[in-house]
């Protein structure tokens, strides 16, 4: 397959706009999808007969509006491209009203109250910043999703909201800085994606993965990642042809993936794409992950995508690499060979600090989900205390212009292996650290606090809306000031003064951080259920509602729909796990227990003493006692009729009740696991899930 050529030909992309549209509409359209201009409805009726024609072309007989409901999946109906004439000929009909607007049931999907169960109606508008695509036989067209009454349901709108505010305030920074070209400036983002491959059989030969994504019960494998042999090691051949057939269908998608290797764990692995406009990429994002589902189902396989589907080996996120990016080319976090003197760069770089410390609390509800509650701080992802690692130049550049002492240019430093055929590289300025929640990676943020199962909309819509709230401030200064050199070291020196605590550069993992991030009046929100209130603070909402992106009607609904799932969430893993012990575990653990009961009396029968047996019955009577005893305390506690009433109490409950009895459950089933012959226990272990690909 020539992937060049067949790059994007399933996507409806400018490419295709500008060989089959008129050239005034393509432009007008372009402009749109590129320039944030309002869409012209006059071109609408010629894009959508063009749009039909391609699709059918390709071998679409349906389209659908495809948009994201705060359920963290996509959605859509599908609707044939078919019409009965006045004379009763089946014709093929596509109108510039379906493209334009779709109305799917509104009750039907999360919406914190804003939608009745009788008030139905909600409507899907069409993306044009967002090419459409075709899979299956169906042309998706992305579109935003808004309830009867106007407000957002989904996580586009307040993307698309979040980038419109801050076009205008970044293009007066760099105005006031001496650059008059640019026309749009936008976010942009790669998102790394990191998931595990499992045995289809095995699979769905356990409940608690094909209802909850995660195993909830498993004891430690003889092996897992300790001998660190499987990062970027041999890609296993089904691995391999998997990531073939992914590569070969984001391609013909038009999404630029771009490396793909094995992860630190057994049977986990990453891809990552290249950097594209934030709100494509998050299409994209989740169009990868519906994609990877599909195609491993194919080789036999099951995608987990759960933050951490094993105890014990690490799990998996979704590293968010965020910059600005104007459409002639300049980006915001660039800093250049004396990032000192780039103000643009040290502008941007304070706005993200003062972001980053002010909404610390809102960065960390982005990471908020019940899977990710499980890997954050676990040595393999940041904790959940928000600080930003910029690495010992830049800190250093940035105190030294707010003390007034003008940095020094730190000379290029080659890297000299001793090795004479290798040759002499130059190094980056900092390390990277991997510890941190926000990392300077060169020219962008890397946010690494994401679960791989979490929609990146979010976060992005926190850090957009946030820049475009200082840019507002910060531009205004820059506007009004005489000398833009010294109000640059203003900022910088204000920003210091004021936010210099969200700055660290050392091992995040360590109780001695924890400590002083407390002394340093950092927040702390170690799970979702804590976190969730972040998005009803006063502060917040202000913020939200001052840039246009949410009212405090959506914020409101949001925090309830948040808190709704995690409850939800909880619950169905404490069910799963019950059915599970009471169906399969414990009768395995009786059925063992009577096994080696009727050995041990035919030994004695025999005249024949075996203390050992003897005490491997008792150990035996015993663990599967504490199974059936912890098994009653869950059913109790996960019990409806005890949660209570109020929403945010009942997720607290979940969480430090109903999870404590999981826990506690867990624990028991994994040590009778070690204790039961491998042939009578009744689902795969991790050894199984583990190393069988």
């Amino acid at each position: 397959m020539d992937f060049l050529k067949t790059f994007g030909c399933k996507t409806f992309s400018y490419e295709v706009m500008r060989e089959h549209l008129p050239d005034k509409v393509y432009r007008s359209l372009k402009d749109t999808g590129n320039l944030g201009k309002p869409l012209d409805p006059s071109i609408a009726d010629v894009v959508a007969a063009v749009m039909k024609d391609w699709a059918v072309g390709q071998g679409a007989t349906h389209y659908s509006h495809w948009f994201h409901p705060l359920s963290n999946i996509a959605a859509g109906k599908h609707d044939a491209f078919l019409s009965i004439g006045p004379d009763g000929r089946v014709m093929s009909e596509f109108s510039s009203k379906a493209l334009v607007r779709g109305e799917p049931d509104a009750s039907s999907f999360p919406s914190g109250g804003l939608r009745a169960a009788f008030e139905a109606r909600g409507y899907t508008f069409w993306d044009p910043s967002s090419p459409a695509f075709i899979r299956d036989g169906t042309l998706y067209i992305p579109t935003a999703y808004c309830a009867y009454s106007g407000e957002s349901l989904d996580s586009k709108t307040p993307l698309l909201r979040a980038m419109q505010a801050l076009n205008p305030q970044a293009l007066r920074i760099l105005k006031a800085l001496g650059h008059e070209g640019s026309r749009q400036v936008t976010p942009t983002v790669g998102a790394e994606q990191e998931y595990f491959l499992v045995d289809r059989e095995l699979y769905e030969s356990r409940l608690d993965l094909k209802l909850c994504g995660t195993t909830l019960i498993g004891a430690k494998p003889p092996k897992g990642q300790e001998l660190d042999d499987h990062y970027c090691g041999p890609i296993r051949l089904r691995v391999g042809e998997f990531m073939r057939e992914l590569d070969r269908e984001l391609w013909e998608l038009g999404i630029p993936s771009k490396t793909k290797h094995n992860e630190t764990a057994p049977a986990q692995h990453e891809m990552a794409p290249i950097y594209q406009t934030v709100n494509i990429a998050a299409d994209n994002n989740l169009c990868t992950m519906e994609s990877m589902r599909i195609i491993a189902k194919k080789h036999g396989l099951s995608c987990l995508l759960h933050e951490k589907p094993f105890a014990g080996v690490n799990g998996s996120g979704k590293h968010n690499n965020f910059s600005l990016s104007s459409d002639d080319g300049i980006n915001f976090l660039k800093p250049g060979k004396n990032p000192a003197e780039n103000k643009l760069f040290l502008v941007t770089l304070c706005a993200l600090i003062e972001v980053s410390d002010s909404y610390a609390d809102l960065i960390r509800l982005a990471a908020a989900s019940p899977g990710n509650d499980h890997r954050l701080g676990g040595f393999e992802a940041p904790p959940a205390i928000i600080s930003m690692f910029l690495g010992e130049h830049l800190t250093e550049i940035i105190t030294s212009i707010a003390r007034g002492i003008r940095p020094s240019l730190r000379p290029a430093l080659a890297l000299d292996t001793g090795v004479d055929v290798l040759p002499n590289l130059r190094k980056d300025s900092n390390d990277r650290n991997r510890t941190s929640p926000l990392s300077f990676t060169g020219d962008k943020f890397e946010f690494r606090m994401l679960g791989s199962s979490q929609l990146i909309a979010f976060i992005n819509v926190v850090l957009t809306t946030g820049l475009a709230d200082v840019f507002a401030r910060f531009a205004q200064r820059l506007e009004n000031c005489g000398d833009l050199e010294n109000e640059v070291a203003q900022i910088v020196a204000d920003t210091v003064q004021n936010h210099e605590r969200i700055i660290f550069n050392g091992n995040n993992y360590t109780r001695e951080w924890v400590e002083e991030a407390a002394r340093r009046g950092l927040p702390n929100l170690p799970s979702t259920a804590q976190a969730i209130d972040a998005l009803i603070s006063e502060k917040n909402m202000t913020l939200f509602a001052r840039q246009g992106v949410f009212s405090e009607t959506e914020c409101r609904a949001r925090h309830e729909i948040l808190l709704e799932n995690f409850v939800k969430v909880v619950n169905v893993e404490a069910e799963t796990l019950l059915y599970m012990v009471e169906r399969q575990i414990y009768p395995a653990g009786v059925a063992y227990l009577g096994e080696v009961a009727g050995s041990l009396n035919a030994v004695q029968a025999a005249g024949i003493k075996n203390p050992a047996l003897t005490e491997h019955l008792a150990n035996l009577n015993n663990q599967t006692q504490a199974v059936s005893t912890r098994c009653e305390a869950l059913r109790l506690a996960a019990n409806p009729q005890n949660f209570p009433e109020d929403l945010r109490d009942r997720s607290d409950y979940c969480q430090n009740t109903v999870r404590k009895k999981m826990t506690e459950l867990r624990e028991a089933c994994d040590v009778l696991e070690t204790m039961v012959s491998a042939e009578r226990w009744p689902i795969p272990t991790y050894a199984d899930l583990l190393h069988d690909v």
